[in-house]
């Protein structure tokens, strides 16, 4: 796992803040930065007893929140005495996971159990199914249940248009350029709407949240500018739709003497 800096003023590359309440966020799948003042908003307070991981242990000092406020992911009972655990944590000066008394080192007694209201059932993580699979699933080279599933999921919102064919596991243009037209629909603009999904974009797909991709502008109609479907599709011993459709253009254009017969996929 990455060892991300602590930091209470940066953001790592998931979007998410580098500090002990962001970490929970990104564990939860939360799609905003919360802090520890608003955490258990997402919980419902548990026993300690009763701890499961992806449980957290929370301390919030509202009097000054700088002072001792902090946040650990429960990971499992590290004794059978169950007076140690193993903590998931950001702090400093990183990410860092390690056996840890019950609750904390400080301030144990002030610490208080939450699970996450989106668990429905069975261990946490039973109900994830709308959980961000992560930044690595996806962008060039991919090819996983992760890219189908999020082209499908813009197909049904507005997205068909930038699909050829698929949507399918392999990453290609067309997954980009759908993602950046539910982005820019959304309003985000620069890295926000970089056509590779986070967890905001996720959240959103997965809970029918936010805005649809308009339908196509004025200035062309929707098959004016279909999408690349990626170099994959056309090399030697090839055969689908796109190498047909090439070989139909291409001919339209003035270039069927270099076909003996065909074209064909």
């Amino acid at each position: 796992s990455a060892k991300v800096p602590y930091s209470m003023e940066k953001y790592w590359s998931d979007g998410y803040r580098q500090d002990c309440s962001g970490f929970v966020s990104m564990a939860w799948n939360l799609g905003t930065n919360e802090w520890t003042g608003s955490l258990a908003a997402y919980g419902t307070r548990i026993a300690r007893a009763d701890l499961q991981p992806g449980d957290i242990l929370l301390f919030h000092n509202p009097a000054d929140p700088a002072k001792g406020s902090h946040v650990t992911i429960f990971g499992g009972w590290a004794n059978s005495a169950r007076t140690q655990y193993v903590a998931y944590e950001q702090a400093r000066p990183q990410t860092r996971k390690q056996s840890t008394p019950l609750a904390y080192w400080n301030n144990s007694d002030r610490y208080v159990a939450y699970r996450y209201k989106g668990v429905t059932g069975g261990s946490p993580g039973s109900g994830s199914s709308t959980a961000f699979p992560g930044a690595k699933q996806f962008g060039p080279g991919a090819s996983n249940k992760y890219v189908t599933r999020l082209g499908q999921m813009l197909v049904q919102r507005g997205g068909k248009r930038f699909y050829a064919v698929g949507p399918g596991p392999v990453w290609g243009t067309a997954d980009k350029r759908a993602t950046q037209a539910f982005q820019q629909a959304q309003g985000w603009k620069g890295k926000e709407a970089d056509g590779l999904p986070g967890p905001h974009t996720w959240r959103l797909l997965t809970s029918g949240g936010g805005r649809d991709i308009p339908a196509a502008g004025t200035g062309g109609s929707p098959n004016t500018a279909v999408a690349f479907p990626g170099r994959g599709y056309f090399k030697p011993g090839q055969s689908n739709s796109h190498v047909d459709r090439l070989g139909k253009q291409l001919v339209k254009k003035g270039y069927g003497k270099h076909y003996v017969s065909g074209p064909s996929p």
